[in-house]
C-alpha cells in the first residue's frame, strides 16, 4: 500500500511521514550505486543498521562519514585498533565493535577485490533477471536467492556482517533490484528496471 503525500506522490508507509526517509527515498533509495566508495559505504551502513531503523542510520549518515575518513577504503582498511576504541568513544556513530571492526575488515576486503575487478562489477554480477513487482509492502521479499549468493560469495571474500537480509537490502537500495511498490511514483525510476 502507498501513502500519497500533500505533494501528491504516492510513497510507501515508511517513507510517507519523516521528512528525511521521504528525501531519501525520493532521490537516492533504489538508484544505481556504480561507484567503488559508494558501494563501500552502503554495505558498511547496511550493516550498522541491523537491529536497527534505517531512519536512525540515515541521521546518522554524517557522523558516520565523518569518523569513517569518508568512506575511503584506502583509508578505513589503515585503521588500527586504537581507531576501534577511538570510535567506540564516537556518540555520533552506533558503537557496536563487531560492526566498527566489520567496516574496517570490509575496507580490506574491498582493496583486495581490485586485483579481481573490484567491488563494483562484482556486487553487481549478482542482479537476478527479473525483479519484484510488489504491490504493497507485504509483497516485498526480506531476501532471495541472488542475496544468499551474494552473501556467501562476500563472505569468501573476506567481508563481514553481510547475511541475505542485510544484502537484499543492499540490492533494493542501491538498484540491483527495484521493489518499490507499483503504485509508487518512484517504480522504474532507476533506469535500470522498466515500470
Amino acid at each position: 500500500m502507498t501513502v500519497v503525500g500533500a505533494d501528491g506522490l504516492s510513497r510507501p508507509t515508511w517513507a510517507s511521514v519523516d521528512p528525511l526517509l521521504m528525501h531519501y527515498y525520493d532521490t537516492e533509495w533504489g538508484m544505481p550505486v556504480r561507484d567503488e566508495r559508494g558501494l563501500y559505504e552502503r554495505i558498511c551502513l547496511e550493516g550498522f543498521q541491523s537491529g536497527l531503523s534505517w531512519a536512525t542510520i540515515l541521521r546518522k549518515r554524517p557522523n558516520f562519514r565523518a569518523a569513517f575518513a569518508d568512506f575511503d577504503p584506502d583509508v578505513v582498511a589503515t585503521f588500527t585498533d586504537d581507531d576501534v576504541e577511538r570510535l567506540l568513544g564516537d556518540a555520533g556513530i552506533i558503537r557496536h565493535r563487531g560492526k566498527i571492526q566489520a567496516t574496517i575488515t570490509n575496507a580490506r576486503a574491498t582493496v583486495a577485490l581490485r586485483e579481481e575487478g573490484g567491488l563494483v562489477d562484482f556486487v553487481w554480477s549478482f542482479q537476478p533477471t527479473e525483479t519484484p513487482r510488489p504491490e504493497s509492502h507485504a509483497d516485498v521479499p526480506t531476501v532471495s536467492a541472488e542475496s544468499k549468493a551474494l552473501s556467501k560469495a562476500l563472505r569468501k571474500k573476506g567481508f563481514a556482517f553481510v547475511g541475505p537480509t542485510t544484502m537484499y537490502a543492499l540490492m533494493e537500495a542501491v538498484g540491483i533490484i527495484d521493489t518499490h511498490l507499483l503504485g509508487s511514483h518512484r517504480r522504474g525510476s532507476s533506469g535500470v528496471w522498466p515500470g
